[in-house]
């Protein structure tokens, strides 16, 4: 009996760890009884070292864990401490075995930290995955531009997979159409099963841009189906304008009004480079009798739509841009700037006055043509002939026998400066006499002096002649703007000085006096609003009293 124990003394460390590595039960108090105490003993040892491991629930390693994108440490692995117990003699052997098993147990844990057991897993596609290397090397290989604007295949930065995918379905086009032009030759077998295994990888990102692609073009094709134009772009302004008048005389009976102007542009370019404008224009907004100068947006065209502009421009070189006009144009339409920043009916002045008045003193607008000649980067020659009915045959009338003008104007833009010097020749009876003719002579300038804020001004002079006393004509302004102030968009405008007065030798006339503050706000890309206060000291050069107007725009465009 004493043999048989000792007997099984010595072979049980040997058994024990035969058993654990062939993944019996679980090593706890619950094991079968031993079949000596000192069996019992060793046991309890183990318990005690490795607390309650089951070795059985250890699983096979299904990928290389250099997969992982961060390495696993042993330390990040919660084990339980050990409970203190007196470990018998003679158990060095089987603790060891076992914590090995541990150690080995550990590498392959999933409960400390997630595994990555295929590319599918990873939200990014790194350099070191052998999908983007695979990829990398098809795209040298087959010339395949992937994924990036410029044309270029980036290989030391990561990829979305969907940005993967967009660069996979290029190399599998760019295969297709070597196969579909007989050159398959070309076409290794290794890459063809690369391109297997990485369209089953990336099956359903693949799927979901060719869906994408369907889409865009299902909605491409609405788009072409019901647009307008495939060469026209359809642009609008409108306009809400409600004014208010205090005629300190009260000579007139002026009322709170409140009128409209709706403009639609069709421009038309056939180049890329030229532009067919061709303008309809609604509006009902009159001035006040005690304004002289008027609203900047006024008009009446008593409900009906009207051909306001048609024009053609395009460029003849590389420095020369050519207008022909056939209807609605005058003669600060020919020239590269009015230079003034409060020069605009839809965002600029609420009067009239924010217009220079060189460009004022003409035959009316109609058909004509003109150039503007850029002589540098910043200097241009700018010139052109309307004529206000050249569509009539009847004599005094036609394209040089009506009334018409010519303007010519050196023009200088710049980031500091912008200044412009004009001359401007016009005939009409319109000017008190048959054979009435009027040069004016002007200059306008406009200072950026720092970021936000500009100052400028101009002056005009007009000698008419043919009327008795060879009259004269005057008007000069101050501008000064605060673009962006408050805001992107917006623009804060104040100008001042002497509206356009006629003065002929033997007579005296007084001169007006005009005021203008306003402020655009902003309020969307496509929306603003602009408030605005106009005061005239004796608007008729009569010694009356003043008038002080005040206006509410708003601007839609769109």
């Amino acid at each position: 009996m004493s043999k048989i124990l000792w007997k099984s003394l010595l072979v049980t460390p040997a058994l024990l760890g035969t058993a654990l590595a062939v993944s019996t039960p679980a090593i706890s108090a619950e094991t079968a009884a031993p079949e000596s105490e000192a069996l019992s003993a060793e046991v309890l040892a183990v318990e005690s070292e490795a607390s309650v491991v089951e070795v059985a629930e250890l699983e096979p390693v299904v990928e290389p864990i250099a997969e992982v994108e961060a390495p696993i440490e042993l330390s990040q692995v919660p084990v339980e401490q050990p409970v203190p117990a007196a470990a018998p003699a003679n158990t060095t052997t089987s603790v060891d075995s076992l914590e090995q098993i541990m150690e080995y147990s550990n590498e392959g844990n999933v409960n400390s930290i997630n595994q990555v057991t295929s590319i599918s897993q990873l939200s990014d596609v790194q350099p070191t995955d052998w999908a983007f290397q695979a990829l990398q090397s098809l795209v040298e290989r087959y010339g395949v531009i992937a994924g990036y604007p410029d044309g270029t295949y980036r290989g030391n930065r990561a990829m979305t997979r969907y940005e993967f995918a967009a660069g996979l379905n290029a190399a599998l086009d760019r295969v297709n159409e070597l196969i579909a032009a007989g050159l398959a030759e070309a076409v290794t077998r290794e890459d063809l099963a690369t391109l297997q295994r990485l369209q089953e990888e990336f099956a359903a990102e693949l799927a979901t841009l060719r869906g994408r692609v369907d889409a865009l073009e299902a909605r491409t094709a609405e788009l072409e189906a019901n647009q307008f134009s495939t060469t026209t772009k359809l642009r609008g302004e409108t306009i809400f304008a409600v004014a208010g008048v205090i005629d300190e005389d009260e000579a007139f009976d002026d009322q709170i009004t409140f009128g409209y102007r709706a403009r639609l542009n069709f421009d038309t370019s056939f180049t890329g480079e030229d532009r067919l404008r061709t303008r309809f224009q609604v509006r009902n907004i009159q001035n006040f009798d005690s304004d002289p100068v008027g609203f900047s947006f006024s008009g009446d065209s008593e409900g009906d739509f009207e051909l306001d502009d048609l024009a053609y421009t395009f460029p003849l070189g590389e420095r020369v841009e050519i207008a022909i006009a056939a209807n609605g144009y005058d003669v600060d339409d020919f020239v590269a700037s009015t230079i003034s920043p409060l020069d605009s009916s839809g965002q600029g002045s609420i009067s009239d006055f924010g217009f220079p008045r060189q460009y004022a003193f003409n035959a009316g607008g109609g058909a004509g043509a003109g150039a503007i000649i850029q002589l540098t980067d910043n200097l241009s020659l700018d010139g052109g002939y309307v004529a206000d009915d050249a569509a009539n045959p009847d004599a005094g009338a036609g394209l040089f026998n009506g009334p018409y003008s010519a303007i010519g104007q050196l023009t200088w833009l710049s980031d500091a400066f912008d200044a412009a010097v004009t001359y401007v020749h016009s005939y009409s009876p319109d000017f008190g006499a048959d054979n009435a003719a009027a040069n004016t002579y002007g200059g306008q300038v406009n200072f950026r002096l720092i970021p936000g804020v500009e100052i400028g001004g101009g002056i005009a002079y007009t000698d008419i002649a043919g009327v008795p006393g060879d009259a004269e004509s005057w008007s000069y302004q101050g501008t000064l703007a605060f673009p962006d102030l408050g805001g992107e968009g917006n623009l804060l405008g104040i100008l001042a000085g002497v509206p356009t007065y006629t003065a002929v030798p033997g007579t005296d006339i007084e001169t007006s006096f005009l005021a203008e503050a306003f402020y655009r706000y902003r309020l969307t890309d496509n929306i603003s609003i602009t408030p605005g206060v106009i005061w005239i000291e004796d608007p008729f050069g009569d010694d009356s009293d003043s008038t002080i107007i005040g206006a509410l725009r708003t601007t839609f465009t769109f």
